[in-house]
């Protein structure tokens, strides 16, 4: 989405670390007014630094207006910190006011556990990438968000990149295992495509930087691209090739793709346990 970013009422940000922060840059990047953001943040020190964007910052929730009325309550906390935070914001549960949390494992349930049944809550699954404005983030409401709170919540989302909502809150395991450790995945590539690089003759720093530009310009051009990324892959591949012998390592019965399939079942699996 472009264009200035214009919400109902004040934005509330709970906790502004690396997530909170890209967010926050992102949404001074779409225009939004530094005056309508309230941040809670416990660091003197990031405090200081957010202080000088325009933001208003407090170190805790009893700082803030008596009178604070926000559209939006962003919980961008740790999730091990999320138990002792809520219950300071459950005044400001309202219909006009819903709740946005980026943290892994925290189920809409236990939102509506500590913040009460009519509490609106989305959950959403961003990613590291958002940091450079290349994030995806997927997000569910609950049924006391109206619509468009959830478009809001979108919009708010793809400050960084991309956001996309799903209907079915399950869902949002799979996306853990695909995107939300996705970056995990590809740093991991580029540290075996350095070592063998290395096993195959080449300098290693030579190897880590044609790993690093390589994965880097492949994203970007699919990203950009409208063609699948098996029209991409045969694009490179010319018959008979050098490409095509590496291929038919990383394609046979054992290859990558039975690899990533038990991989993110695995990611999955993990996640549904930690949100239960």
């Amino acid at each position: 989405m472009s264009g200035d970013l214009k919400l109902p009422g004040p934005l509330l940000l709970v906790g502004c670390g690396k997530m909170g922060g890209a967010l926050l840059d992102g949404w001074l990047a779409r225009r939004l007014p530094p005056e309508e953001v309230y941040i809670v943040e416990p660091s003197e020190a990031a405090r200081a630094a957010l202080s000088a964007k325009g933001v208003r910052c407090v170190s805790s929730a009893g700082d803030l207006p008596g009178d604070l009325a926000p559209a939006i309550v962003m919980l961008a906390v740790k999730p091990q910190m999320m138990d002792q935070a809520l219950p300071d914001y459950r005044r400001f549960v309202r219909a006009g006011c819903f709740f946005l949390s980026i943290a892994a494992g925290k189920t809409i349930a236990y939102f509506e556990e500590h913040l009460g049944s009519d509490a609106a809550v989305v959950r959403s699954m961003p990613n590291t990438p958002a940091a450079v404005g290349r994030g995806i983030t997927v997000y569910s409401a609950n049924a006391n968000t109206s619509q468009q709170q959830a478009d809001l919540a979108g919009e708010l989302l793809s400050a960084v990149g991309e956001a996309s909502e799903v209907e079915e809150e399950g869902l949002l395991d799979a996306v853990t295992a695909v995107s939300g450790g996705g970056p995990a995945y590809v740093f991991l590539l580029i540290e075996c495509m350095t070592k063998a690089g290395i096993e195959a003759g080449l300098p290693e720093a030579l190897a880590e930087r044609l790993a690093r530009v390589t994965v880097a310009g492949a994203g970007e051009l699919a990203r950009r691209s409208d063609d699948p990324a098996s029209t991409l892959r045969e694009n490179v591949t010319s018959p008979g090739g050098t490409t095509l012998e590496a291929l038919k390592v990383l394609m046979a019965e054992d290859g990558m793709e039975p690899l990533f399939i038990k991989a993110i079942a695995a990611a999955t699996r993990r996640s549904r346990e930690l949100a239960g």
